[in-house]
C-alpha cells in the first residue's frame, strides 16, 4: 500500500469520468486505474483511522476495512447504473458504552463527513426523545456552542411532519422531538479534498462531534441513577 496522506487530483478524476461512463464495459478497460486509485483511498483512511484512535476508540481494524464497495445494489433501485461514482467509508466506535459512528464521502462537488445517528432503533429513539422531552437544556447547549455551529451548523436528517406518538405537539421541543435522524454534517470543497491538510480537516470535524456522541452515548446506556442498561 503507498504512503499516501493527501488525496490525489486523479482520485476526482476517475470519480468524473466514471460518472460519465457508468457501464461495466469501461469500468473493466479502466480496472487497473480503479485499484490503483483504491490503493490510494485505503492508505488516506488508513491514517485517518491512525489519528482518530488517538482520540477516540474505534472497532473498525483498518482503513482498508472501512471502505465501502464502489458496486452498486441495483436489485431494488431504478438506476441500474452498476458503479457508485463516490469513494466512502466509515468508522465504528468501539464497545457499546459508545455510540455514534463516523461516515466520510469523497465526490467531486459533494464531499462530506458526517456522523451521528442514520438509523436508530426503536428502543434507542424513545430513549432519545424521552430524555429530550424531560430536559432538552443539554442537547441545545451542545447543539448552540460556537465549535458545533460552525462546524455542523445545526442538526441534521430526516424528521417527522407531525409530532411523534405519545408526545405533544405543542412541546416546546417539538423540533428536536421530530427528528427520526441526528446527523452532523460538514460539507468540503474540492480544493479542501485535494489539499495537504484534508486529512487533518476530516480528523478535526469527527473530533468535534465527541460533546454530541458523550451525550448520547450516556442517555442511551445508563439510566437515570447513571448505572448501565
Amino acid at each position: 500500500m503507498p504512503y499516501i496522506k493527501q488525496i490525489p487530483p486523479s482520485s476526482l478524476e476517475f470519480l468524473r469520468l466514471l460518472k460519465n461512463n457508468n457501464t461495466r464495459e469501461w469500468f473493466n478497460d479502466h480496472k487497473t486505474v480503479y485499484q490503483e486509485e483504491l490503493t490510494y483511498l485505503e492508505s488516506f483512511a488508513q491514517h485517518l483511522l491512525d489519528l482518530m484512535n488517538t482520540h477516540d476508540v474505534i472497532e473498525t481494524p483498518s482503513g482498508k476495512k472501512s471502505l465501502y464497495r464502489i458496486y452498486r445494489d441495483t436489485r431494488f433501485s431504478h438506476d441500474k447504473t452498476p458503479y457508485k461514482t463516490h469513494w466512502s467509508g466509515s468508522f465504528k466506535r468501539a464497545g457499546k458504552q459508545r455510540r455514534g459512528g463516523y461516515y466520510f464521502h469523497i465526490e467531486p462537488g459533494n464531499s462530506f463527513v458526517a456522523g451521528g445517528f442514520f438509523g436508530p432503533s426503536p428502543q434507542d429513539l424513545k430513549l432519545i426523545r424521552e430524555h429530550i422531552s424531560f430536559d432538552a437544556a443539554p442537547l441545545r447547549e451542545i447543539l448552540s456552542e460556537e465549535t458545533f455551529t460552525s462546524s455542523f451548523g445545526t442538526l441534521k436528517g430526516e424528521q417527522l411532519k407531525t409530532a411523534p406518538k405519545g408526545f405533544d405537539g405543542d412541546h416546546q421541543d417539538i423540533d428536536l422531538l421530530r427528528h427520526k435522524q441526528f446527523l452532523l454534517i460538514h460539507q468540503f470543497t474540492d480544493e479542501e479534498v485535494l489539499s495537504k491538510e484534508f486529512l487533518v480537516y476530516c480528523n478535526q470535524e469527527f473530533k468535534n462531534m465527541r460533546p454530541f456522541f458523550d451525550y448520547m452515548s450516556e442517555i442511551l446506556t445508563t439510566d437515570a441513577n447513571g448505572l448501565d442498561l
